[in-house]
């Protein structure tokens, strides 16, 4: 995990220290590729909303989606670009960074480089993360890579 370049210092964010450091390395364990990392930052019964297709719940479900990230996209970063709260609850807007080096989604490695925005809502309870909802932008992504939108079918193919 890292920051943005040219941010700006560290601002206030309204979260305890032992918060805003679970959120951080929730992002780390994508970044330092270590999927273990999770066990310091969120709960046993964390609910990741909405799973992956797949995915089984709490941190063990997370982690080989982790693995999978980090075979497709081996530099892989997560940069915190801002992170707003209050206690017990956080916003993040990030951006995940990679070269498409493995095949993610079903698409061959690329070499593409991707530049993927990330919008999370965090609930925390006793500085460990118990909730996350998630928004990716997978379509961006897609298209960053060449397989968005889908090559169009020529005419006689459509009509058959």
């Amino acid at each position: 995990m890292k920051r943005e370049k040219d941010a700006a210092p560290p601002q206030e964010t309204g979260l305890t220290a032992t918060e805003q450091r679970a959120i951080e390395t929730l992002y780390r364990a994508f970044s330092e590729k270590n999927p273990d990392l999770l066990d310091e930052a969120v709960t046993t019964d964390w609910k990741d909303i909405p799973l992956a297709p797949g995915q089984a719940p709490g941190p063990e479900g997370l982690k080989p989606i982790i693995r999978g990230f980090i075979a497709a996209f081996p530099d892989i970063q997560i940069t915190i670009q801002e992170i707003i709260g209050a206690p017990g609850r956080a916003g993040v807007r990030a951006l995940i960074t990679g070269t498409h080096q493995g095949e993610w989604f079903g698409i061959a490695p690329t070499g593409k480089v991707i530049h993927v925005p990330l919008h999370e809502f965090h609930h925390l309870e006793n500085g460990r993360i118990t909730h996350t909802w998630h928004l990716e932008d997978w379509f961006g992504m897609l298209n960053q890579v060449g397989a968005w939108p889908a090559p169009a079918t020529s005419q006689k193919e459509a009509a058959s």
